[in-house]
This record gives structure tokens, C-alpha cells and sequence, in this order.
């Protein structure tokens, strides 16, 4: 047992109860064996007076130390342990994760860390603790849930013991690249931004310069901005070669195809100013996006992808997606709310289908809106297919109503949903911020019938027939679907393909800006 535990460094705590002689000898064993490889606790409070800027770390790294018995945990008989240098390494590699803050006191580790490969240091021992939590609290937590709440973000934020993480990473240092700590799209992401570094590197993109007295370009049309349009799309790889010809060719018009997908254009080939705009944007800003998502990805729980089904809406890219038995089982466009009327970043529980619904006029679309119509138009409620309700004002079923034939409710307190929407034209729209905070799914239809699918009191006729029924409906859900509302500027696609998204709430800024100051 004695020689397990010196194998692997570590030291099971002194236990309290020594009455057995036994325990006594093994204890007395331990200290007389492994006094080196111990320190004196009143140190550590020492370590901070000097290294005040660390003192964020300093309660995970007392709990630790006190768990393992004050013992060194980066060295052991032989020396330094691997697990140091990979510790170190992450240090000196934090932009791979899309990271700019400087580590504090980091040259001073610099300037000891290679004349301390064989005995225990003490500053250096402690120095890795804390930039291990440094590092955990940056690269794998994010920045503080009363910041991102700050930001408008309310989705539940992940909780994890990274104490108990360094348990296993001492034993096994390569579990420090363990990509199930992040989910998915934090690595996808990570991967594209090493490549748009390496065209950063290699000087970028040149800006396409456009003449006054353009208008747009067809296919088949001849011009040097075709020249201009084809080297950049290569660098971006939308484009498998650069002919550096002039002429907008079948192989260019794919590529602007699929350039246009992936920037949330619509998908028509003709190229106009405000394409042109967008493939002139700084690599240095397409970087900065990739980062800041990088960000909004360490805040979301790996479990959430491990749920049967859940509903995701990317509120930039104006889409929703309902993951079953994880894969995307339906892709639907949607409308959100209005630079003043935000759709807000959060997650509920689906509970209840509502067929045929009425329209509960909130109270101030009443005041804003409906009764200074009812001034002008004293039938304007008739026309509207409205009725008064006690104070408030309803609107009745119907294929006009302002909800559509079904509303797809989470309970919640800023009382968003989902439903249909008898303004179908909206979704043919490249933006799509037109409601006043609830999301308006172009496919609801659809999203009932695989919901209600393993559902016997459901057919397809069914369902169909309580849209049309004009008369409401409520159907509780015998199994809650979990429906997170996010805001994803970048996102990677399952071809490994980066699609850049509009800030249409200008929250990218406040982020890097804060991931900045950090």
C-alpha cells in the first residue's frame, strides 16, 4: 500500500482517529519516509502577501493542499512531475484558446521554472496550483455568472469540482485534453481559429475595392472584382482553387453559394455592395468573433447535448433546431425580437401545446398600440377578429390570429414562447428581428408532429385538425422538452464549415472587451 502511493505522489490525509497502533506505525511511516515532499502550511499565506494578484485562487488551493496533507503535488523523488510541464505548456499556449489576458507574475515561473526540474521549489509548487486554477477558472469555467447575466445571458451555467479534476490529471496528465469538458462546438471552433490565425499570419485578405458606380454582378459578367472576389474566397477555402480569371464562372458562383450560406445571405448568385461589405471584413474581427464565442461556449453545461431531445434557438441566425436522439431532426427558420424588444437568452421547460390559441394582448402592446387604434377606428377590434377580456384584450382563434394555428409554451418569466405566425413572408427575409420578444417558427407544423410523435393521442390528422378546430386547445406533454435560447455570433457546422451571423443586439463588443480586461 505504502509503496502504491509513492509510485503515484500522493498521501491519503492524516486520519483523526489514531487510536490503533497500526495506523499510528503507517502514519509515522509516511512523515518519516516523505518529509521532503511536505512544506509548512503558514507559507501559503506568505506565497499570497508576495502574489496578491492570485489571491482569487487561494481558497481552492488551501482546500487542496489541506485534502492532501500540505504534501508537494508537482514533485515528487524524482524531480518535477510531467503534469507540471503540461500545466506550464497551457500557460504559454492560452491564445490557442482563444485567449488574450496576460498571467500575472507569469515571467517570474519563466524565469525559475527550468532551474527547478529536480528538487522541490516551493514558489514554483505554488505557483502551478494556482495558474492550474487560472487556467480551469479562464479556459474550461469562463468569466463570472454575474458578468454574464450582466450581459443578458441567463441560460444555466455549468458547476464543476476542478479540484476533483486535478486528481485525475496527476495520475494522468493527458486528461487535461479530455474534449469532453467543453461541448463540442468550443473544439470546432478552437480548430478554425488556428486556421484563421494562419491566414492572419500569412498577411490576411486584401480589401476588394469597389467602383462608385457599382451595381452588382451576374453571372457570366466580366470585371476585376470578379479577380478580387475569387482570391478571397479561396483563402477562405469556399473556393477549392484560384484561376484568377475575370469571368464570373459556374465554379465562382458555387462559391458565393455556399459564402453566402454560411454569412446567413440569401442564396441567389447575383453579388452586390453589401456582400462585398461583409467579405471586407478584418480577419482580425473574424477572429475576435471566433474568441467571443469561444467564451459563450465554456458557459453552457456539457449535459445538454446528453439530454433524448432538446430545442436550440440561435438567436443571430434566426434558426431553430430540435435535437432528437442527438441529431437534428428538424431545421426551421424564425423571427425574434426587435433591437427593443430582445428576445431574451435563457432555457425552460416545455410543458404544454396550445392548438387554435388566443392571442392575450400584453398590456403594453394594449396601451401602445391597440387603443390608440381603437381611437382612430372604432371597429378596429371587429376587423382584427379582437374582444375585450375583463381589462385586457384577446384575440380570437383563427388562421389570422397574431399567434397562428399552435403556440409551443416553456413557462417562464418573461413570458416568451414559440408559435406560428400568419405573416409567412418574414421568413423569406435575410433579417429577421420583427417581433416584440417571442419567436415565430416558420415550420410549426412540423415541430408539433415529431414533439407528439410517440404520443398515441396524436395522429398527424389529429393534430391538423386541432390547428383548424377554431376552438383552443391545451395539451399537456407527457415528457417536458428542454428549449435553450442562445446567441451564437460563430458557429461551426457539422462539416466543419464557420458561419459568421449578424450581431444584430451588439453584444460582441461588451464581451471581448470584458474578456480583455480579465
Amino acid at each position: 500500500m505504502v509503496l502504491g502511493f509513492s509510485l503515484t505522489g500522493w498521501y491519503c490525509a492524516k486520519k483523526e482517529d489514531t487510536k490503533k497502533g497500526s495506523t499510528t506505525a503507517l502514519n509515522s511511516k509516511f512523515r518519516s519516509e516523505d518529509i521532503a515532499l511536505s512544506f509548512d502550511s503558514t507559507q501559503v499565506a506568505t506565497f499570497y502577501a508576495k502574489y496578491p494578484k492570485l489571491v482569487l485562487y487561494q481558497k481552492q488551493a488551501v482546500d487542496l493542499y489541506r485534502k492532501n496533507q500540505y504534501n508537494y503535488l508537482w514533485y515528487d523523488k524524482k524531480g518535477r512531475k510531467e503534469t507540471a510541464e503540461v500545466i506550464y505548456n497551457k500557460l504559454n499556449n492560452l491564445f490557442e484558446d482563444g485567449l488574450l489576458a496576460k498571467v500575472p507574475y507569469k515571467e517570474i515561473l519563466d524565469g525559475m521554472f527550468q532551474k527547478t526540474a529536480s528538487k522541490p521549489n516551493l514558489e514554483v509548487e505554488l505557483f502551478l496550483t494556482n495558474y492550474y486554477f487560472y487556467y480551469t477558472n479562464k479556459v474550461l469555467q469562463g468569466i463570472d455568472s454575474t458578468k454574464t447575466e450582466e450581459l443578458g445571458w441567463y441560460l444555466p451555467r455549468k458547476k464543476l469540482s476542478y479540484g476533483q479534476y486535478l486528481d485525475s490529471i496527476l495520475i494522468d496528465p493527458k486528461l487535461i485534453d479530455n474534449k469532453e469538458q467543453l461541448i463540442g462546438q468550443y473544439y470546432k471552433l478552437k480548430a478554425v481559429l488556428q486556421k484563421y490565425r494562419e491566414i492572419e499570419k500569412s498577411g490576411g485578405w486584401e480589401a476588394i475595392l469597389v467602383p462608385t458606380d457599382f451595381k452588382q454582378l451576374k453571372p457570366g459578367d466580366s470585371s476585376q472584382l470578379v479577380t478580387q472576389i475569387r482570391k478571397r474566397l479561396f483563402l477562405t477555402n469556399d473556393i477549392a482553387s484560384d484561376s484568377k480569371s475575370n469571368i464570373y464562372d459556374e465554379s465562382l458562383q458555387e462559391a458565393v453559394l455556399r459564402y453566402k450560406k454560411r454569412n446567413g445571405f440569401s442564396e441567389d448568385k447575383n453579388i452586390t455592395t453589401k456582400h462585398i461589405d461583409e467579405m471586407n471584413v478584418p480577419i482580425s474581427d473574424r477572429i475576435k468573433t471566433i474568441m467571443v464565442n469561444m467564451e459563450r461556449c465554456r458557459w453552457i453545461s456539457t449535459d445538454l447535448t446528453k439530454a433524448k431531445e432538446f430545442i436550440v434557438v440561435n438567436i443571430p441566425s434566426y434558426r431553430l433546431t430540435y435535437f432528437k436522439e442527438g441529431k437534428a431532426a428538424l431545421i426551421s427558420n424564425v423571427v425574434v425580437g426587435t433591437a427593443l424588444n430582445e428576445t431574451v437568452i435563457f432555457s425552460g421547460m416545455m410543458s404544454y401545446i396550445v392548438f387554435s390559441p388566443y392571442w392575450n394582448v400584453p398590456k403594453s402592446i394594449r396601451d401602445k398600440e391597440i387603443l390608440p387604434a381603437i381611437k382612430k377606428n372604432k371597429n378596429y377590434l371587429a376587423k382584427h377578429n379582437m374582444e375585450w377580456k375583463g381589462s385586457m384584450i384577446r384575440q380570437k382563434p383563427g388562421p389570422n390570429n397574431s399567434l397562428g394555428l399552435v403556440k409551443f409554451l416553456f413557462p417562464n418569466s418573461n413570458n416568451i414562447y414559440l408559435h406560428d405566425t400568419p405573416s409567412k413572408s418574414l421568413f423569406s427575409q435575410e433579417k429577421r428581428a420583427f417581433s416584440h420578444g417571442c419567436i415565430r417558427v416558420e415550420k410549426p407544423k412540423e415541430l408539433a408532429k415529431l414533439i407528439l410523435q410517440d404520443d398515441p393521442n396524436w395522429t398527424p390528422e389529429k393534430i391538423e385538425a386541432a390547428m383548424n378546430g377554431g376552438k383552443e386547445k391545451w395539451y399537456t406533454l407527457k415528457n417536458k422538452i428542454p428549449v435553450y435560447i442562445g446567441y451564437f455570433t460563430a458557429w461551426v457546422d457539422d462539416e466543419g464549415t464557420i458561419n459568421f451571423h449578424k450581431d444584430i443586439y451588439d453584444r460582441d463588443n461588451a464581451l471581448a472587451n470584458l474578456l480583455l480586461e480579465e
